[in-house]
This record gives structure tokens, sequence and C-alpha cells, in this order.
């Protein structure tokens, strides 16, 4: 006992110089002024932006819900990197439009039968509340994939159906096709994503009344169908009889039934016919843009007519924004999912910054009073950045330090980013070169996997969540992404 005591007597002396000695003013060691410090100041100012914020506790007359497919916590970090980098920037210290909002959470993503989610359950969770099998969208988790049976007494009406119902607008716009899974999850029900025209129905579907889902979006009841659908999958829609290549057995022209169901709807399949639409005489807009998904904005020297998706949005919203009852609009970046499927950052990047042009675009066009913002992923993707490049240094070339490569422990050169699976993965054991550094920063190069297979695996870990406006605020803390249904549907005041 006196061993111990002695020893916490010494600790104590041993301390009280120092404590002396910084109550001496003239000892205390000089600090840098923090206030000329830009990070100081920055912080300070976002204190003091946060310290204003009050949640919106209203009703939110309007909902844009973007979805960055595959955006995970890795793209958004290199996709904003490489935003500012093309604009002549800091990247590190760049900020997207939805960095800005003032609201965010994580979201859980997986199915009820896989970890790891593909995009028709992941969005048909965050549209309808409920959680299903991968590959099916607007049905519930008794589904069986691929199987028609049973299924249609599965159906889940998704947000944008409530919101039709109620008297609302609603509508969706994707860089995919508009048949695919996570546009189809604002109007689509079904145990199949792949089931996009009848050609592509099973004989057993056929059988048990699944329709395919270009016929659903045309054809659903006008109380509960699309007012605005733009995107891809001119084919989908058109007989195989056609000249633009149509893949519809049934002989229907689906586009000229859209067009039939009242005098002020169009079909357009060119940006400048977009751009001609008169949004106050259209109540109806059908847009078909490519024969499948629309091609990156990095190669639209070969592709003049295809609009952006900040076009899409911008002409969306004018044209659902005239019902004074409100609105819900889906807005989809899929290519940042479809290119990292191949590896291509720079492409899948490129997309990233194409949704934050898509939501400064819904920014500036509405309220934020008035309008629930929400930006999220369906899932992730296997991203990997890496540590190595000085700040001055390209994200998508080799990691080098002012310019001098960081090597890996064999003494080769590396990328900043690479990807854990997918087609630039080791094929047959038989590792890929080195890039130098021009094949790295080209938009075509394909980044090295560790794991090889055809096309690139989704991710697992959660997804960030961004929103501003009202009920923005329930969107923080890590969540089911189901819950994102509700607080939507909690906002428009469209529970079932």
């Amino acid at each position: 006992m006196r061993s111990f005591a002695l020893l916490s007597t010494v600790a104590m002396l041993a301390f009280l110089p120092l404590t002396v000695e910084a109550q001496s003013a003239d000892k205390v060691p000089p600090t840098v002024d923090a206030k000329t410090n830009i990070y100081f100041y920055q912080g300070e100012q976002a204190l003091s932006e946060a310290l204003k914020r009050t949640p919106n506790t209203g009703r939110a007359r309007n909902i844009i819900l973007f979805i960055g497919d595959g955006m995970g916590i890795n793209s958004v970090t290199a996709g904003r990197i490489f935003a500012g980098q093309q604009r002549g920037l800091d990247g590190a210290s760049y900020d997207l439009s939805f960095d800005k909002l003032p609201y965010t959470g994580f979201s859980k993503t997986y199915s009820t039968d896989k970890l790891v989610t593909d995009s028709a359950n992941g969005i048909s969770a965050i549209t309808t509340g409920i959680k299903t099998i991968n590959g099916a969208i607007g049905v519930d988790g008794t589904v069986v994939g691929k199987k028609c049976r049973g299924s249609l007494k599965a159906r889940v009406q998704s947000v944008a159906e409530l919101a039709k119902l109620k008297g609302l607008s609603a509508g969706v716009v994707t860089t995919a096709g508009i048949t695919d899974a996570t546009p189809a999850g604002a109007y689509g029900h079904t145990p199949y994503r792949n089931w996009r025209a009848d050609s592509d129905l099973t004989a057993e579907a056929v059988e048990n009344g699944c329709i395919d889902l270009a016929r659903q979006l045309v054809e659903a009841p006008a109380a509960i169908r699309m007012d605005v659908a733009l995107g891809g999958d001119l084919t989908k829609f058109l007989p195989d009889t056609d000249p633009r290549k149509g893949t519809r057995v049934d002989g229907r022209d689906l586009t000229k039934e859209w067009q039939g169901q009242s005098p002020s709807a169009q079909f357009v399949s060119s940006a400048a016919d977009l751009k001609a639409v008169d949004a106050t005489k259209t109540d109806h807009l059908l847009g078909l843009f490519a024969d499948g998904d629309l091609p990156s904005p990095v190669d639209t020297a070969q592709h003049y007519d295809v609009p952006g998706l900040d076009d899409m949005t911008a002409k969306a919203i004018d044209v659902l924004a005239k019902n004074p009852k409100g609105y819900f609009l889906l807005v989809e970046s899929a290519s940042i999912d479809k290119w990292h499927h191949q590896n291509n950052a720079y492409r899948a990047m490129t997309d990233v910054d194409e949704l934050s042009k898509a939501v400064q675009v819904a920014m500036q066009k509405t309220n934020a009073a008035d309008t629930l913002i929400i930006v999220t992923a369906d899932h992730s993707h296997g991203l990997v950045f890496s540590a190595g490049s000085t700040r001055e240094e390209p994200i998508m070339g080799l990691a080098r330090n002012h310019g001098k490569d960081e090597l890996d422990g064999n003494g080769h050169g590396r990328t900043t980013l690479s990807y854990a699976t997918g087609p630039g993965g080791p094929k047959d054991g038989v590792a890929r070169p080195t890039p130098t550094e021009d094949e790295a920063v080209s938009p075509d190069y394909t980044q090295s996997a560790q794991t090889y297979v055809d096309s690139a695996q989704h991710a697992g870990e959660d997804v960030p969540i961004y929103a501003s406006g009202p009920q923005a605020h329930l969107l923080t803390g890590t969540v089911e992404s189901s819950y994102i249904y509700q607080v939507m549907a909690y906002a428009l005041g469209v529970q079932p």
C-alpha cells in the first residue's frame, strides 16, 4: 500500500513542473493564428450555417429522388476529385452539388435473399418500402425469381403510383433504358427484371399473365400511369418489323400508343426534339433517345443528338410542375454502374459529375421550402481508391508523388483507382502490364482488378444519402434502404 502511495506521489510531482510552466504566460509556445488558416475559416463558416439550420417539418409538394446507380462512397469521393480536376480546380476540396445538401445518412442495401443487392431490389426497396429478392421489382419477397406464377398477388404499389392516386404527377428519367431495373422501380411489377419486351417473356410468364415492362409503362391505368418517361430502350417499344430494329413480336408500336392517350401526349427521340417540346402544351412526354442505354457524354462526339441527364431532368420538371398538387420524379444516373461493370473509371466518374449537374438543375428549378430532394444509391461497386498520389496528380493516373511514381511491392507502377473484381483482373493467372501515365488517364483505360470476372460485381457496403427540403432531417443515421420510402410517403402524405 505504501509503495502504491509513493508511486502515485512521484507521478503527480513529475507532472507538476509542466503544469506550473504552462501557467506562465511567457512560457506558452507560440501558435499559428487559426483564423488565417483556410480549413479553420471554412470550419467556422460551416458551423455558422449548421447553427442556422432548422428542420423543415412540413409536407412536401414535390419529391425528386436521384439515384446514382452503383454510387458508393468511393465513387462519390473519386467523382468529386475528378470533377474538380476536369475544371482545373483542386479536386480534393471541390464540392459536388449534392455535397452541399444539409442532411446526410447511410442506407443498408441488402435484399431478402442476398448480402449484396442488385439494382432491381435496390430500387424496389426504396420506392415501395418492401425489400424483395434480387432481380424482382415492385413485388414482395415471396416471389420466385423468373417465375410468374403467384407474382401478381405479390404486387406492391410504388410511391410514384401512390402520388398519382393522390392527384400528383409522376415521372422517371434515366441514362439507361427506360425499362431497366431502376427506372422500372417507379412503375414496374415483375419477378424478373429482364422481362423488358414481350420477346423476353417465357412461356410460363405468358401463361400466368405477366406482361413486359414496356407494356406496363404504356398500358398502366391512367390513374397511376407515368406522365413523363425519358431514357433509352427504343427497340423495346417497336415491333420487330420496324426498320428501327424493334424487338416486339406482338406487332405493336408502343410509342404510337403513348401518343394516343391524349391530344397533348408527345413522343420524342432526339435531343433537338426534346428541347423543342413546349412543356406548357404537353401533359404526357415519352422520350427514347437510344436503342438501349444512352451513350456516355464522353462519346457524344459520335452521338450529337442525345440529351444530357441535366437536360432531361429540366424538361421533366417543366412538364410535371404544371400540376398545382405537385409531383414525384425519379432521376437515375445509370452509367456510373454501367461503366463500373467494365472497370472504366473515367466514364463512371464522368457520370457522377452528370448526376451532380442534374441535381444542380433541380435545386435551381425548385423551392427548398416545398421540394424534398434525395440523392442516394441503390448499391455500391468495388471501386478501390488507394493512397500514394499528391494532390496535384490526376486521380485517373498512376499513383505519383510530385511526378515520381509510387511503386508497388514488386517495383511496378500502379494506378490510384482500381477494382476488386472485373474484366481488368488477371485472366488465366496472367497479370496485366503496368500502364503508362498517358494510358492510365485515357477515357478508354480499363482499371486493373484483383479478381477477373467478365462484369465487375456490386459491393455490399452501406451507401450515402443526401437530402434537403421537407422532412429531409429524417434521413440521417444508418437506415434500411426501405426506410427511404417511408420518409417520402410521409412527406407527401400518401401512405397507403
